[in-house]
C-alpha cells in the first residue's frame, strides 16, 4: 500500500511540475529505476498535458462568451504575453512545448491551446516534450549520482 501511494504522489506531481519536482523525487527521494521511473512520470506529465488542455480550451470558450456577452475589450498586451507571443513567432508550437515541463504544466498547456487550436497536435507535442525531459532529467541526475558517488560515501 505504500508503494501505491509513493507512485500516486509522483504522478500527482508530474501532472502539476514535471521538471522541478516530478522526476526529480522520482529519482532521487524514492530510487526507483529508469523504467519505473520513466513510466510514472511520463504517464503523469502525459495526463497532465491531455487533462491540461482541454481544461485550457473550455475556460478560454467561457471566457469568450463572458467577454461577448459582457461586451468587455480584454487587455491586448502585457508583458508576459509578449514573451509568449514572441516564442511563438519564433518558434512555434515546439517552441511553447519544449518550455512547458520547465515552467508548469497547467501554463504550457493554457499558452499552447491559446496559440494553436488543434487539439492532437497540442497534445503531441506537449507529450514528446514531456518524454525528452524525462529522459534528459534522468540522465543528467544518474550523470551527477555516478560522478559524485564516490566523493560523498
Amino acid at each position: 500500500m505504500a508503494e501505491f501511494f509513493k507512485i500516486l504522489s509522483i504522478f500527482l506531481t508530474c501532472t502539476f511540475f514535471f521538471v522541478k519536482l516530478g522526476v526529480p523525487s522520482a529519482v532521487i527521494f524514492f530510487k526507483y529505476n529508469f523504467i519505473k521511473a520513466m513510466l510514472v512520470a511520463c504517464s503523469g506529465g502525459i495526463t497532465g498535458n491531455i487533462i491540461f488542455t482541454y481544461l485550457s480550451a473550455t475556460f478560454l470558450n467561457w471566457t469568450h462568451a463572458y467577454r461577448e456577452k459582457r461586451n468587455i475589450k480584454k487587455k491586448i498586451f502585457t508583458k508576459s504575453t509578449r514573451r509568449m507571443i514572441r516564442i511563438k513567432q519564433r518558434f512555434g508550437l515546439a517552441g511553447i512545448a519544449f518550455i512547458t515541463p520547465i515552467i508548469s504544466q497547467p501554463i504550457g498547456a493554457f499558452f499552447a491551446e491559446k496559440f494553436f487550436k488543434d487539439k492532437k497536435k497540442v497534445i503531441l507535442y506537449l507529450s514528446v516534450s514531456v518524454v525528452f525531459w524525462a529522459l534528459f532529467i534522468y540522465m543528467i541526475l544518474y550523470l551527477i549520482n555516478f560522478v559524485l558517488k564516490g566523493w560523498l560515501i
